[in-house]
Formats: structure tokens, sequence, C-alpha cells
């Protein structure tokens, strides 16, 4: 097992550490005592309300239009910023731990997103379990994508949060094995992904404490709703096991204190060493969804500006 790293290291240049700032301090320590009583509690489909409760309060964003739609039979939700680059979109995979979430309760994040890389963004409403098991949510995903690139869009980046960057990671890997697609992702954003869902990381033990949000069994009760009984070493229901090799460009944000945080680091040290132009972001202090306190972290607002940055310039690049 790879030790969790901290700190950057002058041999990892693919490794950004950011400090805690001062005026996120109190934030998240004012986020740690009101989430401790309810650590661990969000599991099953019975925690689907409360948790689209906590993604919809998110700060809406300023010239962002909202609308529904299917794309490529899947139905999700467009985030439209004014003036967005041409013949570009984002296709984001929202999280959830593959039970919970909808596009619609993620829309003021992906809005977000979709502002910052000046271009629009779908979210596909992709089928939960336990009810819909692997790998149905990977097929909606691809689903999505290929109603993206026959509606003529030239060019997609990929996006996904949580679970829905393990989503986003098998998509781009059997796209990038399909002698039929016509077109490839320019590029990916990871938010704190789920690469491992045997949960061999070290973070699941030295950051047990300090992630405000979950605890192991909660975790492992959800995936194996997702899994059904399906192997976690396949590389489509955990990345990291994958073949990384030939993926686009990505960009990795994850918090500091996430029991995931090795999920984050294991993947990137592997992409970098497939050939892959990685790279990550580890923000001291901040949990998991860190993102969603746009309008308040800095860290939300630096994270933000970086990863829009990264997008716009993969959209609007000549192939």
């Amino acid at each position: 097992m790879e030790p969790t790293r901290t700190e950057p290291s002058s041999r990892d240049s693919w490794f950004t550490f950011h400090p805690l700032s001062a005026q996120d301090r109190p934030l998240m320590a004012a986020l740690r005592a009101a989430a401790t009583p309810n650590k661990g509690r969000m599991r099953g489909a019975s925690a689907r309300a409360p948790f689209d409760a906590v993604m919809s309060g998110i700060m809406a964003p300023p010239d962002v239009s909202f609308r529904e739609d299917r794309v490529g039979g899947i139905a999700g939700w467009w985030c439209e910023p004014l003036d967005p680059l041409p013949d570009a979109a984002i296709l984001h995979l929202h999280g959830g731990w593959f039970n919970l979430g909808s596009a619609s309760a993620y829309s003021h994040l992906v809005g977000h997103i979709a502002r910052s890389a000046r271009a629009v963004a779908f979210v596909p409403d992709y089928r939960l379990a336990p009810e819909h098991p692997f790998p149905a949510a990977i097929e909606d995903a691809r689903a999505a994508l290929r109603g993206l690139t026959e509606s003529g869009v030239g060019k997609v980046a990929v996006t996904g949060d949580s679970a829905g960057g393990n989503l986003a990671l098998s998509m781009l890997s059997l796209t990038l094995a399909d002698p039929a697609a016509t077109i490839r992702p320019t590029g990916a954003v990871l938010l704190s992904p789920v690469t491992d869902l045997e949960l061999t990381g070290s973070s699941w033990q030295s950051r047990a404490e300090a992630d405000p949000y979950f605890v192991r069994d909660q975790v492992e009760s959800l995936i194996q709703g997702y899994l059904n009984g399906h192997d976690p070493r396949d590389p489509l229901a955990s990345p990291l096991h994958g073949n990384l090799v030939g993926l686009p460009p990505i960009r990795v944000q994850v918090g500091d204190d996430e029991v995931l945080l090795d999920d984050s680091q294991r993947l990137v040290a592997r992409a970098v060493a497939a050939g892959v132009e990685a790279q990550l972001d580890v923000w001291e202090g901040m949990p998991h969804g860190f993102l969603g306190f746009i309008g308040q972290a800095q860290a939300a607002a630096s994270a933000l500006s970086s990863l829009g940055e990264f997008l716009a310039s993969r959209l609007s690049s000549v192939s």
C-alpha cells in the first residue's frame, strides 16, 4: 500500500498542497461542529431526500440558466452560462456513493463549474443503486456521452465528483477501448473521486477521525448495494486497478481531511506513471465536497477557478 502524502515533494511535480487559509479556518471549525452529530448517518435510499436537500442548498451561480432535457435517452439537467464556448460541452456525473443524488440537486454546483469553464454542462440522472446495481450507472453515463456527440457537439470534457468521478473514469476507459467511438473527451476533472471499492487506501485509517461525514461501515453498505456481489477489483468498478494509458489530461481536487484522500493520490500517481498528463491538488483542512462551499470558502473559490481555467483550455484548444 502506498503511503499517504500530505506535503508536496520536489520529486512529484504532479502534486500541489494548498495550506488552510486563515479565512477558512473558522468556517471549517463551524462545519465540523455542525456535522459531527450526523456523521455516518446517510445510508441507503432513505437518505436521498436529505442528501438532495444539502446539495440543493449550494449557492446558485449568477448568469446561469437551467433546463430539463434528455440526452442519449437519459433524463437530466442543462446548466447554461451566458456566452458559452461554441461547439463544446461538459458532461458531469454527480456523486452520492452510487445510491444518492440527482441532476436537479446538483445543478447549482455544476452551474458554477459551467460558468467558470464558460461551457454548457449536462448532468444526467443515471440510475441509482440498489434498485439498479453495477454497471447500470456506467451504461447511462456512456449513453449520455454518445448523445452529446450525436447531437453535434465537437468537444466534450468530463467532470465527476465522488462516485461520479468513479463513473467518469470507467466511462473514459470504455470509450478509449471502443473503436466505434466518434469522439473522445478532451479532458477530465475529478473531485474527490472514489477509485477503490475495496477501501484499501491508508486514509481510511489516517483520516477516519478528521473526515466529518463518512465512516467505514456506512460506505461499505452503500458499495455493497452498488456492486450487488460483483468483484470490487473489476477495473470498471475500481478504476484504480484499470489501464490508465491513453486517458486525456486529468485534474484532481481533494481535501486533506477526507477518507478518500488516498483514492486520489494513488490514482494520480499511477496515471502519471502511465504517461497521462495528470495533476493533483490537495487542500489542507478541507472535507469531502468542499467545492460546495463556493461563496464561503476561499479554497472553494480557488479550486473552482483552477478547474474552470483547465476545462476552458481543453474545450477551446485546436484538435
